[in-house]
């Protein structure tokens, strides 16, 4: 009887085999199973706490501004490259970015680090979750009249630190940690969360796909019923009303005001995780990825925009605002403000029960996509050696053993050393170089035919070198003269380029092709970006699909990534201020090999064959063949391979048209 209920319930929970692709790729069971599992990633508990938390440090509607604008700049295009090309190449973060160019395969692995490091400790925060919800259940809440008390001894158990200090002549003495005890309850926790994140993923996309429905559907709904709580609350109106019906145009002009608005949706939608690319790649291959891209980014956006009237329903009601209230941090409101507030709401154990679990299910949904790409990597390689399960068992297992760290008494420390520099600096530096490099590396070798190497290489050295010295002197200097600086060497790179370069023999879009410096100008300037938005569009713009518009390539090279590149420079003048604590040091450090897997591979991507697949080493190589579409490559490469013969099909006068059926193949003015 007890194997017949088990072998119910495994049926239940398990699809059996799954879905297949054309291409004998695994594929999601429908579209709806990717599309929650993506948005999974990107909404979690921090759509509910932090972004509520930088609102209400910058309050006002003028808060949207910079917000909806990084929403257009970095979130949509970003994705809208993730998703294409994992749905075109087939493959994870590596094999993805090998395709494109093979000197980009650190660049996948890097986005692979990041999801390790952080998968381990963004658990940890559910382990806190966890406590919280266990607590719920006792009555009166343990909490109640000391919410800051019980979250800092109960629940982190946390030892103060001896300071240090940091004089004239440089680190006078290091801070110490006393506290380095694990802590009994919170290693409990852990195995239970990495369990649960376990059963959403060791079946590869089938189980995923229905994991989704529960990680992310159950917890909209519960996220509705706490904002219509929260906003009847007593005096709710008022700070509803500080949400949503104040202006400050003072604040307009604050640079931080900017920075938060850009972070909160980078770091919220999840561009640079991996996940979205390895998700995608289990796509049906003529799949509509930038409708899915939008999707995704608008949907995430929208629920933390919604989530935040519940916070503001509670500032309301406990009669706090930014001009009597420290600026309040994500762990703030979700674990002292939100608790607080729960504690006078009559039904209180009700509450807090609806809360923490709407927040660990959140949680596990964003947690899973982490450490799936991994698995993605691992079984694009290995996978005809190794089943899904045991790579998925054994990736759950070093998750948990690694982290322990973080469920010990400095464990608070440990994370917040290391999750500042991981987000502000490794990650930042991977999605700029998944927008920099792209539009530079991809089909390379035309431009160079076409214009000449000298003029490749000063061109973008100085659009790359422009960058960092206009940085480094913004640091050092003032902002205006690193702007001046930095348009400086690119205009001067740019020029020197345009006097050295060929001119390009085959045929630019209409307007660049007018005069000789156009011709030279557009292939140096937007062809590599504007050709691999081309060659994508054969594939994600099949049909009725919608297309990747002409302005995308132009806009991550020449808008978004600089945008980046001052984000990510931001990061390094906080280091020095905390230069004599360890936990920050080992942050840092961990940061910075994320960084050096990105770069490496630039100069030695022989280095990296042994995370790409074998049969696929070679599939960033690429003849030159200027403006002709890469499926027009393919059928080279096949008719060669048939006939034996090095002669090449190709047109004489590459044409930009490959089928009617190509969106992207007429009237195209970039």
């Amino acid at each position: 009887m007890i194997s017949g209920i088990w072998l119910k319930v495994r049926k239940a929970i398990t699809p059996g085999e799954n879905k297949k692709s054309e291409d004998g790729r695994d594929q999601w069971p429908s579209r709806a199973g990717f599309l929650l599992a993506s948005m999974g990633g990107a909404i979690g508990q921090g759509n509910i706490i932090r972004f509520p938390s930088q609102v209400f440090n910058n309050v006002g509607l003028q808060w949207f501004i910079p917000y909806l604008l990084s929403i257009f700049i970095l979130a949509i295009p970003g994705l809208m490259l993730e998703v294409s090309i994992g749905q075109a190449y087939r493959g994870g973060p590596v094999a993805a970015y090998n395709n494109m160019n093979r000197r980009l395969r650190g660049v996948g692995l890097a986005s692979m680090m990041v999801s390790a490091v952080v998968v381990v400790y963004f658990a940890v925060i559910l382990v806190w979750i966890m406590v919280y919800f266990r607590h719920s259940f006792t009555s009166p809440l343990p909490w109640t009249g000391r919410t800051e008390e019980f979250y800092y001894q109960q629940v982190l158990r946390q030892v103060d630190p001896v300071a240090g200090a940091i004089g004239p002549n440089g680190v006078e003495s290091w801070v110490s940690y006393s506290g380095m005890g694990l802590i009994g309850e919170s290693v409990g926790w852990s195995a239970f969360i990495w369990f649960c994140v376990f059963l959403c993923m060791f079946n590869g996309v089938g189980i995923t796909g229905r994991a989704a429905y529960a990680t992310m559907a159950a917890p909209i709904f519960m996220m509705i019923v706490l904002l219509g709580r929260c906003c009847s609350l007593e005096n709710a109106g008022r700070g509803i009303k500080m949400y949503f019906a104040s202006w400050d145009s003072e604040n307009l002009a604050s640079g931080q005001l900017w920075q938060t608005a850009c972070g909160q949706v980078f770091f919220s939608t999840g561009v640079g995780f991996g996940y979205y690319i390895a998700y995608a790649s289990y796509n049906s291959k003529w799949a509509n990825a930038v409708q899915d891209a939008t999707i995704i980014v608008c949907s995430n956006c929208v629920f933390e925009t919604i989530a935040a009237f519940a916070l503001f329903g509670v500032v309301g009601y406990l009669d706090i605002n930014p001009a009597n209230t420290p600026r309040l941090g994500a762990f703030e409101v979700g674990f002292l403000t939100y608790p607080a507030a729960i504690v006078a709401m009559p039904g209180a154990n009700f509450w807090a029960v609806l809360f923490f679990l709407t927040l660990v299910l959140l949680g596990i949904s964003s947690t899973y996509p982490m450490l799936d790409v991994i698995a993605t990597g691992i079984m694009d390689r290995y996978g005809h050696k190794v089943a899904r399960p045991l790579v998925a068992f054994v990736l759950v297992t070093v998750a948990f053993l690694i982290s322990l760290m973080y469920c010990s008494e400095f464990g608070y420390y440990l994370l917040d050393g290391v999750d500042r520099w991981i987000n502000n600096l490794a990650l930042v530096f991977v999605v700029w170089c998944e927008l920099a490099l792209s539009t530079t590396v991809y089909r390379h070798k035309d431009v160079i035919m076409e214009t000449g190497k000298p003029a490749f290489l000063f061109y973008n050295g100085g659009y790359f070198l422009g960058q960092i010295l206009g940085v480094a002197v913004g640091h050092h200097v003032s902002g205006g003269a690193g702007a001046g600086l930095g348009f400086g060497i690119f205009v001067v790179g740019a020029g020197i380029s345009l006097a050295l370069a060929k001119t390009p023999t085959a045929t630019a879009p209409r307007f660049w092709n007018k005069t000789a410096m156009l011709k030279r100008l557009w292939f140096l300037a937007f062809y590599s970006g504007n050709q691999l938005r081309r060659d994508l569009n054969v594939i994600v713009a099949t049909g009725k699909n919608w297309s990747i518009p002409v302005f995308w390539s132009p806009l991550i090279r020449y808008i978004s990534a600089p945008v980046l590149f001052i984000v990510y420079s931001l990061a390094y003048p906080e280091f020095w201020t905390l230069r004599n604590d360890p936990v920050y040091v080992f942050g840092f450090i961990l940061a910075h090999f994320c960084l050096i897997f990105a770069v490496v591979s630039l100069i030695m991507p022989r280095y990296y064959d042994v995370f790409v697949p074998q049969h696929r080493l070679d599939d960033g190589k690429r003849v030159a063949a200027p403006c002709v579409l890469e499926n027009l490559l393919e059928a080279e490469a096949d008719n060669s391979a048939e006939t034996g013969s090095s002669h090449s099909p190709l047109p004489d006068k590459p044409s930009f048209v490959d089928k009617p059926t190509d969106a992207m193949a007429t009237g195209e003015k970039l």
